[in-house]
């Protein structure tokens, strides 16, 4: 049973960085440009002993048409609708401003709870700043630097005088052993519908979506469920070749995906269907892969194909020259617009999830590789000396991981690495993991010695 505190003010007054020292760690972008943050970040915030929902929204902007700065106005407004009380921050240097006094007039009107918040305030620099607050009529301000962490302790008293209300609560079995949700990243090049796809698969209009090419900015998690498994949906800005990245503010999203991508259970790639496979998203597979997350493909916009067996063909014949390391990685198409093909994505997901879990007994797989080897045995080394392979065991999950034990296991070609591995797929049914071949010289490690 925890409140939601809402964050707001015009940009570049400090949201994020109080939002930050709030959660105790730097989950949201910050940077001097204004309108960095442009969807809803939320997060656990406390103070003390004290427990609450916390909620960061872009900057205010006095926009209501269809341009980016007013449907990032609509996004706060529905953070707004579901607060129990929002904060109103204010820059002490700055004093305050025409806008600040137009959105202290919008928020009366609304009926919120509203506690203003006057950041900045460290030294005497924000002193006038802070008195001027009075003026917006608001009730006494609260003075802190979220920069520095003075203050703080300050909103102690208005968060807990919320009333608190139940908070809908899922059934520990929807957890990992570790307590933690299933990770759903979903990454891929700018403008590849990223976010519209996440807002179909919530049935909301939750991240911010538009034409223009690289709207989302932070990673932001977004909690959900799905047939009784909770999900941590992750929207990511879009990855470009690094060439191309020359704003500082890019290099921190571009850093924030990557991150997103180490700590996801699954990832989903999403392409667009008019391109394919192209350079950029062969980079982001290949470090998905590397990475050893579960990692299943998404077609998008696949209702603009009008051959569809014919792109499934050139989509695998590129995937089998430039991604043969992505074997077995399952694709699903769909029109994240409008829904089309959306109920394949979740099953695929979960299927995914399940097998970069797997574990198979040490017997079964001793018959396996019994079963590789005299279909296909090892070629002789240089010194054309066999190689003898004796027994293989499965230390860890998440991704699959064998090792093979033998005599000259250093002498074993890529290519037959390659096949063993696409052995082990193809004779344990596993689809949309990464699979790790790994040796070491020696005997069978439980053999009985005499």
């Amino acid at each position: 049973m925890v409140p939601t505190v809402v964050i707001v003010g015009r940009p570049n007054v400090g949201k994020s960085t109080l939002f930050n020292r709030l959660v105790g760690r730097r989950e949201a972008l910050v940077d001097d440009t204004p309108g960095v943050t442009r969807d809803r970040r939320e997060g656990e915030g406390s103070i003390a002993d004290l427990q609450f929902r916390l909620v960061d929204t872009a900057g205010l902007e006095d926009a209501f048409d269809e341009s980016l700065p007013a449907r990032m106005r609509r996004q706060t407004e529905q953070a707004i609708e579901a607060a129990d009380l929002v904060m109103l921050v204010l820059d002490a240097r700055a004093g305050v401003t025409p806008l600040d006094e137009h959105f202290a007039d919008w928020l009366r009107t609304r009926g919120a709870n509203v506690v203003l918040i006057v950041n900045k305030c460290e030294g005497r620099a924000g002193e006038s700043g802070y008195l001027e607050a009075y003026s917006l009529g608001l009730g006494d301000p609260i003075a802190i630097s979220a920069e520095h962490g003075e203050g703080i302790h300050l909103l102690f008293d208005s968060i807990a005088a919320v009333e608190e209300e139940p908070e809908e609560t899922l059934d520990d079995d929807f957890l990992e052993e570790d307590g933690r949700a299933l990770q759903l990243a979903i990454v891929g090049r700018p403008n590849v519908g990223k976010s519209t796809l996440i807002n179909t698969m919530l049935n909301d209009d939750r991240m911010l979506t538009g034409p223009e090419a690289g709207i989302t900015r932070d990673a932001i998690s977004i909690e959900w469920e799905f047939d009784g498994q909770k999900i941590a949906l992750v929207d990511t800005a879009g990855l470009r070749r690094k060439a191309r990245i020359e704003e500082k503010l890019e290099k921190l999203s571009v850093g924030n995906s990557l991150n997103a991508i180490q700590y996801a259970h699954v990832v989903a790639l999403v392409l667009d269907s008019g391109q394919m496979l192209e350079k950029q998203d062969l980079a982001i597979a290949r470090h998905v892969i590397e990475e050893g997350r579960a990692f299943v493909i998404v077609v998008n916009k696949w209702d603009k194909v009008t051959d569809g067996a014919a792109a499934l063909r050139v989509l695998h014949d590129r995937m089998l020259t430039s991604l043969p390391q992505g074997t077995g990685t399952p694709i699903v198409t769909l029109s994240a617009a409008t829904g089309r093909g959306l109920e394949r994505l979740m099953p695929t997901v979960l299927a995914a999830y399940e097998h970069w879990n797997r574990r198979v007994p040490t017997a079964a797989l001793n018959d396996w590789l019994e079963g590789v080897l005299e279909r296909h045995p090892p070629p002789l080394a240089a010194n054309k000396r066999s190689i003898r392979l004796r027994y293989v065991t499965q230390p860890k999950a998440r991704p699959p991981t064998v090792v093979l034990f033998g005599n000259r296991p250093e002498d074993l070609p890529t290519s037959y690495l390659r096949y063993l591995e696409n052995s082990f797929r193809d004779h344990f049914k596993l689809v949309g993991t990464p699979i790790r071949i790994q040796t070491r010289k020696g005997q069978n490690p439980y053999h009985k010695k005499k």
